[in-house]
């Protein structure tokens, strides 16, 4: 793996990016990654070195465990995504890149690629989610674990070369259902609630039979796979002390970047091909 730190640096570069992007010249080069999640559509740009520049994000529900099911919706919000980081670079972003959970079938790779078209990007690659975290990771042996808001993914990687994907349907929107049928709220109140640095020590030991139930999945697809260390990406892996209960459940140590939200996105847009 990368140096955690250098990683942090990378991602922390991108969080401030995201409310203060970087002057570029007028038509220059840039690629754009497409996170179409379960719970967030996430854009990030990066220039002709990696260097993120700029990236926008939307609360969205087009996506179920990594299917498209309202593919005009989709398109919408990463139109308006797109217009938005346009008007704020002073240019036209046309090469994107788009993600897929690990094994989804062909077709539904293929409605994800049409959304990022749809929207006016000319998809240059289309890559699995966890592939692509590993952009930003950099590791060479373990598995990366991408757990969004639907699905939780799995990538065992060799030498740097994934061997092994796995996807299984559960996530952050679990996490949202117990809490809102334990605090009694809205799905949308128990997504705030779950954010909220303040209430996770306190929501807890609500959500830690889901975490248990991911690090389950993990432990499944791992077994016999001589994994000697997992890194975490996806929005759900923010939830603080996951990677903990992962470790614990799985016997396997458990790493996390400071912002696991942000690495998959940026990760595709570093797999777009430069020209």
């Amino acid at each position: 793996m990368k140096n955690l730190d250098d990683v942090n640096r990378v991602i922390g570069e991108f969080a401030n990016r995201i409310s203060n992007p970087k002057p570029v010249k007028k038509g220059a080069r840039l690629y754009t990654g497409v996170d179409l999640g379960t719970a967030y559509i996430v854009l990030a740009v990066v220039d002709e070195e990696g260097t993120p520049i700029a990236g926008a994000s939307r609360f969205a529900q087009v996506v179920k465990d990594g299917l498209v099911v309202d593919y005009l919706g989709a398109v919408g919000i990463v139109r308006e995504l797109k217009n938005k980081l346009e008007e704020d670079l002073n240019t036209e972003l046309e090469l994107g890149g788009a993600a897929y959970p690990p094994g989804t079938e062909v077709g539904d790779q293929r409605a994800i690629r049409n959304v990022a078209e749809a929207a006016g990007f000319e998809v240059t690659a289309l890559v699995d989610e966890c592939t692509a975290a590993n952009k930003v990771l950099g590791i060479q042996n373990g598995a990366v674990i991408d757990i969004g808001g639907g699905t939780t993914g799995v990538a065992v990687l060799k030498g740097g070369k994934v061997v092994y994907v796995a996807d299984e349907p559960t996530g952050g929107t679990h996490f949202n259902l117990v809490i809102a049928g334990a605090c009694k709220v809205s799905f949308e109140e128990a997504e705030s609630l779950k954010q909220d640095p303040h209430k996770q020590l306190e929501l807890f030991p609500i959500v830690k039979p889901v975490m248990q139930k991911v690090a389950s999945i993990i432990n499944r697809h791992i077994q016999g796979q001589n994994v000697d260390a997992i890194y975490l990406a996806g929005g759900t892996s923010c939830y603080a002390g996951i990677e903990k209960v992962i470790r614990d459940e799985t016997g396997v140590p458990t790493f996390k970047p400071e912002n696991p939200f942000l690495v998959t996105p940026l990760g595709i847009a570093l797999s777009v091909p430069r020209s």
